[in-house]
């Protein structure tokens, strides 16, 4: 914590301003003079603070694990995904660092209004081309433009990429993915205005021995609608809410399903130990209860319903005639 000046020294600091003085006349400490400042660009103010960008990290990170799982099954080989990067940028800078040829994927996320793009690395993309034809996975050291085929292929597999979009931003809001068009020509990539700012989410991508990136370029004015959405506090509350309401529909189908034993009381009676030793196959014990009248079920050895004896296709069977509302513990 810089030195505290004191009311003389105050005095005259001002006396000195007035005078046109310097800071070295005066037996002031140096922080008093000079304050740390930070620019600011009123013109290009920020848009993402950086709980809103670590947000984002969280949200394709459960999507890169989700494509990893993907991808090394749909190419047959060892595919990692993982962030590498969320940021603020302007567009421009985005679009300057563009080589042609480059996979540019154009997507709407409904509901949203606007265009997201993502880049992926030239390399990435013979690799991804190169397994889906049977070869090795690797990349090419000349590079070149691609082929109509190549291009259906990249659509292809960018259209099952995005199928896994929706499931990480639930929490947020729910998303449709449509894949507009793949371009492969930086020209066409002029969709905002190069001084617009985005959120650029990097991943880093490996396919066997190839390595690139998967860019996720997010202009402001897209997400400007959920952007209040996007910390972590409401991300997790949100799991947090589903997760409770997910265990709560397992908890009900599991209590559905589980087994209680249910037994019906038509009567008692007492008899002694020497009687009950006696007894032989058709013997008639007498009980306490009516022919007519209703018997006792219970649910384990709560007493629950009151019924009428009877059969039912050749079965012994009771048919429910009244709920016990109070619960009431018996025998059995």
């Amino acid at each position: 914590m810089g030195d505290i000046l004191s009311q003389s020294e105050i005095d005259a600091l001002l006396n000195q301003m007035m005078s046109g003085g310097s800071d070295s006349d005066l037996n002031v400490p140096s922080s008093a003079s000079k304050s740390k400042e930070k620019d600011y660009d009123f013109a290009n103010p920020s848009k993402f603070n950086r709980e809103q960008l670590r947000t984002l990290e969280n949200i394709f990170d459960n999507f890169s694990r989700t494509v990893s799982s993907f991808l090394t099954g749909y190419l047959r080989t060892s595919v990692h995904l993982e962030v590498q990067a969320a940021e603020e940028i302007m567009y421009r800078d985005f679009n300057v660092a563009l080589t042609n040829p480059v996979i540019l994927s154009m997507v709407e996320l409904t509901p949203l209004k606007g265009t997201v793009v993502i880049d992926l690395s030239s390399n990435i993309g013979y690799a991804i081309i190169d397994r889906i034809l049977g070869g090795p996975g690797f990349g090419i050291s000349k590079m070149r433009d691609f082929s109509e085929v190549e291009k259906i292929l990249l659509e292809r597999a960018m259209l099952q990429i995005l199928s896994f979009l929706p499931e990480p931003w639930e929490s947020v809001l729910p998303l449709r993915p449509r894949l507009e068009k793949i371009e492969t020509n930086t020209q066409f990539a002029q969709i905002i205005a190069p001084t617009d700012k985005v959120a650029l989410v990097v991943l880093n991508i490996k396919i066997g021995s190839t390595e690139g990136n998967l860019s996720f370029c997010l202009p402001h004015r897209v997400l400007e609608p959920i952007v209040d959405r996007l910390y972590t506090r409401f991300w997790y509350g949100q799991r947090e809410e589903e997760n409770k309401e997910l265990y709560r529909e397992r908890l009900e189908i599991e209590l559905e399903r589980a087994k209680v034993p249910v037994s019906v009381q038509v009567g008692k009676s007492s008899i002694t130990v020497g009687e009950f030793i006696g007894l032989q196959v058709g013997d008639i014990i007498p009980l306490d209860s009516y022919v007519t009248a209703d018997v006792d079920v219970y649910i384990g050895t709560m007493r629950k319903f009151h019924a009428k004896p009877g059969t039912s296709r050749g079965k012994f069977a009771v048919q429910i005639t009244d709920l016990i509302e109070r619960e009431e513990t018996g025998n059995g």
